[in-house]
């Protein structure tokens, strides 16, 4: 299992991180709203990785057998492998070239308020909201807690998905038969 873990979730780390690489210079072309889409659009393809593993060790390591527990199991490490990729690349991002990043979207955020016609009340709870956050954002530490939190539920959804459409029992000779067939 171990080995196509880590083939799986190195594999799938480095898609989620080159294809984050690759759309977050065109932030600022792509917008805040469409650049959410495109995020988690690159994440559901990164995140297929976890439907390959899982068949892989299915095919290879379990006979063209799995359960939903062991298939469950392979995923889901994968998923965590994956989304350290996507927290280690974001953290590189974030603190070595991207240090304005929150600034930017806080600013998008309140003029995008002010667009809408919001009371003064508002724009400013907004603008005092964004520099919570931001404050958040800053600290290394829950800076990779939340980063963490927004592929992770993504790559949990598609693990479950993956163990329940890829598992396939043992047949009707039981385990018995699995072990001579295996033989």
């Amino acid at each position: 299992m171990k080995e196509v873990v880590i083939t799986f979730g190195v594999i799938g780390g480095l898609v989620i991180s080159v294809l984050m690489l690759s759309t977050l210079p065109f932030e600022n072309q792509i917008g805040f709203d469409r650049a959410l889409i495109v995020g988690y659009t690159t994440m559901v393809a990164s995140f297929l990785l976890v439907f390959f593993g899982i068949r892989s060790y299915r095919n290879n390591v379990g006979g063209g057998r799995i359960t939903f527990g062991r298939g469950f199991a392979v995923g889901i490490l994968i998923t965590l492998i994956t989304c350290v990729f996507y927290v280690v690349t974001w953290q590189i991002m974030y603190f070595g070239f991207m240090p304005d990043f929150m600034a930017k979207e806080g600013a998008h955020a309140v003029e995008r308020l002010r667009a809408s016609g919001a009371s003064d009340a508002a724009i400013q709870a907004k603008i005092v909201e964004k520099k919570k956050a931001k404050a958040i954002e800053d600290n290394p530490l829950t800076n990779a807690a939340m980063t963490f939190i927004e592929p992770f539920p993504v790559g949990l959804l598609i693990t479950l998905i993956s163990a329940a459409v890829l598992r396939k029992k043992v047949g009707a000779g039981g385990v018995e038969a699995a072990v001579a067939e295996a033989s």
